[in-house]
């Protein structure tokens, strides 16, 4: 979006969803989904998968979006979620909130809600085992020994 593409992969498009086309439902894919139209229910990569989501200029969402990796350049009403990474190039609009691990903002998107960074977690450990890593800290600081 910046510049040059160092280190991202090509954008693949498996589905599309085109300019004068209107789906009613969640949608769940895997690949590529890059969306012209309008979509009204939740978006969803599958799990496990490595999924891209593009949303032009022209595409509208409204409902909560579930993907890897997003390319915003169109319209979000719902919450965003990104586990991998967001760019929301200058005509982005979200009426919502935006979970992320990475995000590359351009100037003119817009966020009607909030940005919250959320770091990938690791295969094999999930928040609670990092909650109990905190507390024996937490109680170490605080002793008077």
């Amino acid at each position: 979006m910046f510049g040059g593409r160092k280190g991202h992969r090509t954008e693949r498009i498996d589905t599309l969803v085109g300019q004068n086309t209107e789906v009613t439902g969640d949608v769940v894919f895997n690949g590529g989904l890059h969306i012209d139209g309008t979509v009204n229910g939740n978006v969803q990569g599958a799990d496990g998968s490595d999924s891209v989501l593009t949303i032009s200029e022209n595409g509208c969402v409204t409902g909560e979006v579930h993907v890897p990796h997003i390319i915003l350049n169109g319209k979000v009403t719902g919450d965003v979620y990104a586990s991998e990474r967001i760019e929301l190039a200058a005509r982005a609009r979200v009426q919502g909130n935006v979970y992320y691990n990475l995000i590359e903002m351009a100037m003119g998107a817009e966020v009607n809600g909030s940005l919250v960074h959320q770091a990938q977690v690791q295969p094999g450990t999930n928040r609670s085992d990092k909650k109990s890593m905190v507390e024996p800290a937490m109680q170490t600081v605080g002793s008077s020994d």
